[in-house]
């Protein structure tokens, strides 16, 4: 109780009020109030989440996005006047509509949450057995063996650049390497993610070693193929949300989410990165960077193009109000990410870039948040049916993963890769993120084995939680029972 009222003190209360006090009263318009308001109802939920000590990830990284994207960074720039400089021109007139869309999508998902949560409700009394589903020791060595080939392939086409350079060298270096964008991306996608899942792979297998043997193998592969996997994603040349995604689900791999106590430390400190770290993490990544330019805390935010996503909300809106959206259109290019432009001319491009352009801005690599991919490809009632499903999907993957984190399987993998991977999806745009998002699930339903029923082991957390297939896990107290070889 005493840590729920210091995180609501601080995260509720302290943050907003400081955030008023700090900040240039020169407000473009009233909309901060309505994210202001967003910003405390993204805190409750943040305060509830760390100190529960629960490891519901996906809510915990929807919550932490809507503080900090939708939040503090939006509060921050209408007070001040200083939007993202990458996002000019924006009609403060939109502003109220873009702060009400945001905030019904953020309703939606509450409700969409709500349902599920009701829904398993009427089940926890259905007494069936966790069907956990471990992972396949064969598939696992063959993913590994490909997945340190593809990684081995694109350090060797990126030289020491990949490992000494700024972020700038880096990116020339990459796109030398490949000159076609989506070969690039899907290239460099195939040199991670295919290695992050068979690391998740090998920690599941020596949880389930049957002898001390296999157990220093499994383990011995991980570490190389997590030492492989930070040579590429390092903090340096690689973007901050890859670099973050490689570093949390090597953590949730290693145990940090396993225990409620590890749980509440290592959510605690995705917040506190998320909120001290990440605003100053390109100061010295790129060859000439500013640096010591801004004073305050809340200066980070000012003016800052990594937080443009409010205003390419408002830039979605009104390409919506002027009737130029045209049906899933947007949605089919994501989808089917894949089709080379030489058979689908007239493909999609990526939401930034047709936002950018319909805006007439010179620069078109911003981002296209999940409100502003809801807008384009439906408009309002995309926005309300997008946030429904989330809130749903969300739930339903948290349920699953929650016991997974601590029996082990393959759901494991996805709540060490998917949740913090979900804030690239959340700031797009989508078209990005698609190609490693596919690639990730592909290799996860590579390795998973056959089913295995076992009877669920306890949530150490305060309540009773659901296992994957909606019944409870028991008593607090009860002692955990697994059949052999069931994680």
């Amino acid at each position: 109780m005493l840590l729920l009222v210091a995180s609501l003190a601080v995260l509720s209360v302290g943050v907003p009020a400081f955030l008023i006090a700090d900040v240039a009263d020169l407000p473009r318009s009233d909309a901060w109030i309505v994210t202001l308001v967003l910003l405390v109802w993204a805190g409750i939920h943040l305060s509830l989440l760390w100190v529960r000590g629960t490891p519901r990830l996906f809510d915990f990284f929807f919550w932490l996005f809507v503080y900090i994207f939708m939040g503090i960074a939006p509060t921050a720039q209408i007070l001040s006047g200083l939007t993202s400089t990458t996002t000019p021109g924006v009609d403060t007139g939109l502003d109220m509509p873009t702060a009400g869309v945001v905030l019904l999508g953020v309703f939606c998902y509450e409700v969409g949450r709500l349902l599920l949560m009701l829904r398993e409700g009427r089940r926890r009394t259905a007494g069936r057995s966790l069907v956990v589903r471990p992972v396949s020791s064969w598939r696992t060595v063959a993913l590994f063996v490909i997945s340190v080939a593809l990684s081995g392939y694109v350090l060797w086409r990126l030289g020491a650049i990949a490992l000494l350079g700024s972020r700038d060298a880096a990116a020339a270096a990459r796109a030398a390497a490949w000159p076609d964008p989506a070969v690039r991306s899907t290239v460099f996608a195939s040199g991670i993610y295919p290695l992050l899942v068979a690391v998740g792979a090998l920690a599941q297998l020596r949880r389930t070693a049957s002898s001390a043997q296999s157990r220093r193998l499994a383990l011995t592969g991980a570490i190389a193929g997590a030492v492989i996997l930070l040579l590429i994603v390092n903090p340096i040349t690689s973007a901050r949300y890859s670099f973050g995604t490689v570093v949390f689900a090597l953590a949730v791999y290693a145990g940090a989410v396993r225990t409620r106590r590890r749980a509440r430390i290592t959510m605690l400190a995705a917040i506190a990165g998320f909120l001290f770290v990440f605003p100053i993490a390109d100061a010295f990544r790129r060859s000439g960077a500013a640096t010591g330019t801004r004073s305050g805390f809340f200066d980070e935010y000012l003016s800052n193009p990594d937080y443009d996503a409010f205003w390419q909300v408002a830039n979605a809106l009104s390409y919506w109000v002027d009737g130029l959206v045209a049906p899933m259109s947007q949605f089919a290019g994501s989808v089917l990410f894949w089709v080379p432009r030489a058979l689908w001319p007239n493909k999609p491009t990526d939401t930034g870039i047709l936002l950018a352009e319909y805006r007439g801005y010179t620069f078109d690599n911003l981002s296209a948040p999940t409100w502003a991919e809801a807008l384009v490809n439906g408009g309002i009632i995309a926005v309300v049916v997008g946030f429904l499903l989330l809130g749903l999907v969300l739930r339903a993957m948290d349920s699953r993963i929650v016991p997974a984190l601590r029996v082990g399987g393959v759901w494991a993998i996805v709540g060490g890769i998917l949740p913090v991977f979900m804030t690239i999806l959340l700031r797009g745009s989508l078209l990005q993120a698609t190609g490693a998002l596919f690639l990730t699930v592909l290799c996860i339903v590579f390795v998973i084995g056959g089913r295995q029923p076992a009877a669920a082991g306890p949530d150490p957390g305060p309540p009773p939680q659901l296992t994957p297939d909606g019944a409870a896990t028991g008593s607090a107290h009860a002692p955990s029972q697994r059949a052999p070889g069931a994680e």
